[in-house]
């Protein structure tokens, strides 16, 4: 039995760059987390230790924030594709680099210079909800993933769930009105005709989430399932430059709290919020030609 090496990359993760521009009165501030990893003929490294072809990771981690100043990252989209490819350029035997950003999203603090538009240079974090993008580089042409991650969402009334499958072992109930929560990661593929701007990547993001969330708000669901199908339907149809899009939703699960004990009726006001264990719908939703 012959034994070799199989697949392998390396490659610099999750580094803190915070980019604030500060050329005005007026700053602003990019948070990123940053992770590079770069794929080729490495097999030197690992079977003989030679590293004579390997861009230390070091290297990638001093080119994630050089990049952050001399690039800028007026979107992390174009940021991650100009990183990706001056390190391919910089490591010849690699043939591929896949760069992955997440953003965390910062507001300004109310009042202070800048009147109603906020606080000039003091910031407040906002929320948990997380910008992504992957960014994958070859010789031959650039795939880009944007999307989302930790956006909290909840129903309090317009779903169901009811005629599912039973067996010896089914104990819940048909639920006609519940709530449905959800912490969701959606993850949309742009086809060859993606936006080639900064303002055009940003526009995209703000354009794919208001419509995830308008059609959330305004579905009433008969699944989770459903929903998402109808999430990803919507976000294909407003925006013709996308391949595909996939979904990964715990289902926050509420449950009504028996108050009867007490003396008590609720009528479907009082909840236990239960982290564990939940149900994770996963689905993909993508154009015939994608």
């Amino acid at each position: 039995m012959r034994i070799r090496l199989g697949h392998n990359r390396y490659g610099k993760a999750e580094n803190r760059v915070v980019r604030i521009v500060r050329d005005t009165p007026r700053h602003e501030i990019r948070d990123l987390n940053v992770s590079t990893a770069l794929r080729g003929d490495f097999a030197a490294a690992h079977l003989d230790g030679d590293q004579s072809d390997v861009l230390p990771t070091d290297t990638q981690k001093n080119t994630a924030f050089a990049y952050a100043k001399e690039h800028g990252v007026e979107a992390i989209e174009d940021y991650a594709q100009a990183l990706g490819r001056r390190l391919l350029r910089a490591t010849p035997v690699a043939t591929g680099c896949e760069v992955r950003v997440e953003e965390h999203a910062w507001e300004r603090v109310p009042g202070g210079p800048g009147g109603t538009g906020g606080h000039d240079h003091a910031f407040v974090r906002r929320g948990t909800e997380v910008r992504t993008t992957t960014v994958d580089v070859t010789d031959s042409g650039v795939t880009v993933r944007s999307g989302l991650t930790d956006l909290v969402l909840l129903k309090s009334t317009g779903s169901e769930f009811k005629g599912f499958l039973r067996d010896d072992y089914t104990t819940l109930a048909d639920a006609d009105d519940r709530v449905l929560a959800t912490s969701l990661t959606a993850t949309w593929t742009f086809g060859p005709d993606r936006p080639d701007r900064p303002a055009a990547w940003n526009t995209a993001y703000a354009e794919v989430r208001a419509v995830l969330l308008e059609t959330f708000a305004n579905t009433h669901s008969r699944a989770l399932q459903e929903t998402l199908w109808l999430m990803g339907r919507a976000a294909l149809e407003h925006r013709p430059d996308l391949a595909e899009i996939s979904f990964v939703a715990p289902n926050r699960h509420h449950h009504l709290v028996d108050l009867a004990p007490f003396g008590l009726t609720n009528d479907g006001e009082v909840f236990i919020a239960a982290d564990r264990p939940y149900g994770l719908i996963e689905a993909t939703v993508t154009r015939d030609d994608a």
